[in-house]
């Protein structure tokens, strides 16, 4: 009895080879069959998974969509003659926010008063307000830029007051002459003097209850029964103004 390949320059006996061998000839048949007739289909199938698995990682990690601009600082403001960097900001529909740090066009209204460049720095002209815009993929955002400049006095308001230790605080607007209102603060140009001078009586810049600038002043535990506050301002004979009068704050 003799086995033998289709091809018959293959052919090998029983006898020859044994029954082990003539095993393994059968399954190498069935395979190269099975292959012959299958390969093309089980490619084609190789490639539609990697094709679909490759879509569905896209899916996983797409962009989150641009759906809002704003500008940092709020309410920028610059004295006449100098440079603040303004930034963009976006607001993602992932509740994300960050840096929009290109494709950021700036422009403003009253270029008599601020300019700002290319890159978001925004110089002073003249004393007075000018709003400020920063577009990006077709969204924007708008801020009320102000330019102080030769300031000759400084108001202040309340011109005394009390806290309780622990309160949120007392706010106080610092205002420059010639206005428009220009409220100087210690993030603007401004130095805010307190004496005596302790870490229980601190002042940080915020806004008051018509949302003006000011600076909010608190007091904690320990802290001395009265404190006075001055704000200064570099003049534009190069000396500096100072706010009238002096605010004195009972703490309790």
């Amino acid at each position: 009895m003799s086995v033998a390949w289709d091809d018959s320059t293959h052919a090998l006996s029983e006898k020859e080879q044994g029954p082990r061998v003539l095993l393994k000839l059968r399954y190498l048949r069935r395979f190269l069959m099975f292959t012959g007739r299958k390969l093309p289909l089980t490619l084609a199938f190789v490639v539609l998974v990697a094709v679909a698995f490759g879509a569905s990682c896209k899916g996983f990690f797409v962009d989150p969509v641009l759906t809002g601009i704003t500008i940092n600082p709020t309410a920028p403001e610059v004295d006449v003659d100098k440079t603040l960097q303004l930034q963009a900001f976006g607001t993602y529909d992932d509740g994300s926010r960050k840096q929009v740090k290109s494709g950021v066009s700036w422009s403003s209204d009253s270029r008599d008063i601020a300019t700002v460049d290319t890159n978001g720095a925004l110089s002073g002209v003249t004393p007075g307000t000018a709003q400020i815009q920063a577009s990006a993929q077709g969204l924007s955002g708008t801020a009320t830029a102000t330019v102080i400049g030769n300031v000759t006095a400084i108001s202040v308001t309340p011109t005394s007051g009390s806290i309780n230790v622990g309160d949120s605080g007392i706010a106080l607007t610092f205002a420059s002459t010639p206005g428009p209102p220009l409220f100087i603060t210690a993030d603007n140009g401004g130095t805010l003097a307190i004496s005596p001078s302790d870490s229980l009586f601190t002042c940080s810049v915020g806004v008051d209850s018509s949302n003006n600038p000011a600076e909010i002043c608190t007091a904690t535990q320990g802290a001395a029964p009265a404190y006075q506050v001055v704000m200064t301002y570099p003049s534009p004979s190069g000396g500096t103004v100072t706010s009238q009068p002096t605010v004195t704050i009972t703490v309790h």
